[in-house]
């Protein structure tokens, strides 16, 4: 049931490429809210469906939150919030209604729930046949492991990630970011434009579909094909690039700096910076497959001349150099960093509670839709339900009684 005692919340602005575009987003936790985040974001119209307060046996529902305030504000910005039991055929005859009116559907569920609920593909394109529907799921929609639940750590695991992070021989590593998650709500965001772009050829929408094993195997990349091409497994190596030497991050005087020195032409302009010339000289290193063969050797001798001078000495002079470099930056630094401020990944946003805050801001731009200068919150949990029902013709008397009987 929405808040009604709160004030009512305007629905988003809807400014950028993707206006004019109606997504339903019935996604929960990370993987599918970040790929509609990315259309709330660039302009469409994003309606979220969440469950009814007291609505009862609905704790495999659609529509949660992750529990964190933060990151939900982060993942949910820009969309209405619509309460919709989809366990009552009232609340899935509603959802069709919405159907009729949208160009995406999205859903992150199990993937028998929506079969069993009768709001599978085909039973929403059979709505509205130019409508795109888009599936996540933990390991695909078919298969041995279809309906084992999908976790972002598990995927990493089961992707193989895990086995080539962290340091040599320290057991298998988690990345420090939900990586899994995050690709396959971006790769799932790409699928839809994919299908709205076939759509203005073929009239027709489409089911498109991906996962978080998919999506965390194909971020692989150049890792898979050492083993698909070249039958060569790849380990874990640190901090060190698996195939490029010197590419690693090495102790300054006082703190780290990434240091990448790839090819011959590098290496010598990293020798000069460092003024070591015996470097350049030594017959070992004179190649990349040499430096390669010689890491540690390589390493320990970089090691040494880059703790003599601090961070910021290193950067400047290696960059003076035409060597690429960088400090090692915590979150806190990222964010007072001059290049992040000028590119503007911080959105600010007016929160009703929090003040004067900001979102992690989408990393594209577009030259005639420049990103929304203040984000919009994330919506109280069915703010705009009685705007969106009035939308499909419902008068408030039957409004409140669907209030009544959890069905919105």
């Amino acid at each position: 049931m929405s808040d009604d005692t709160a004030a009512p919340e305007a629905a988003p602005a809807r400014t950028g490429p993707l206006a004019g575009i109606t997504v339903l987003d019935a996604t929960r936790v990370r993987a599918g809210p970040t790929a509609v985040r990315f259309f709330a974001d660039l302009g469409a119209r994003v309606i979220k469906i969440e469950i009814p307060a007291g609505a009862p046996g609905t704790d495999d529902m659609i529509g949660g939150r992750v529990a964190d305030p933060a990151d939900s504000e982060n993942l949910h910005r820009n969309k209405e919030s619509l309460t919709l039991n989809l366990k009552s055929p009232e609340g899935v005859a509603l959802l069709k209604a919405l159907v009729a009116r949208a160009d995406v559907f999205v859903e992150n569920y199990r993937p028998d729930v929506k079969h069993r609920l009768g709001i599978g593909p085909d039973d929403l394109r059979a709505v509205n046949p130019r409508l795109v529907y888009a599936s996540i799921s933990g390991f695909g929609q078919t298969g041995p492991y279809a309906h084992r639940p999908g976790f972002d750590s598990i995927a990493q695991g089961m992707g193989g990630l895990m086995s080539v992070t962290g340091e040599p021989g320290a057991g298998p590593m988690r990345a420090g970011i939900p990586i899994a998650d995050l690709s396959a709500g971006y790769f799932c965001a790409i699928a839809v434009l994919a299908a709205l772009l076939e759509r203005q050829r073929s009239g027709i929408g489409d089911w498109v579909q991906t996962s978080l094993l998919q999506a965390q195997i194909a971020m692989l990349d150049f890792q898979a094909v050492q083993w698909l091409v070249s039958g060569e497994v790849p380990v874990q190596t640190g901090n060190q690039h698996p195939m490029t030497v010197p590419t690693a991050v090495y102790a300054s005087q006082d703190g780290h700096v990434n240091v990448a020195a790839i090819g011959n032409t590098m290496w010598r302009r990293l020798c000069h910076a460092l003024d070591a010339p015996n470097l350049a000289a030594d017959p070992r290193f004179a190649n990349g497959a040499g430096r390669l063969q010689h890491r540690d050797a390589v390493n320990a001798e970089i090691q040494a001349i880059l703790r003599t001078r601090s961070s910021a000495d290193w950067t400047e002079r290696l960059l003076a150099a035409g060597v690429p470099c960088g400090p090692i930056l915590g979150i806190d630094e990222v964010f007072d960093d001059p290049q992040v401020r000028h590119l503007g990944m911080a959105w600010p946003m007016q929160h009703p509670e929090l003040g004067e805050v900001a979102v992690v801001g989408q990393p594209m731009q577009f030259q005639r839709h420049p990103a929304p200068p203040q984000a919009q919150p994330a919506p109280r949990f069915g703010a705009h339900t009685d705007a969106i029902l009035a939308e499909l013709g419902l008068d408030a008397a039957r409004v409140a009684e669907l209030k009544q009987r959890h069905v919105v």
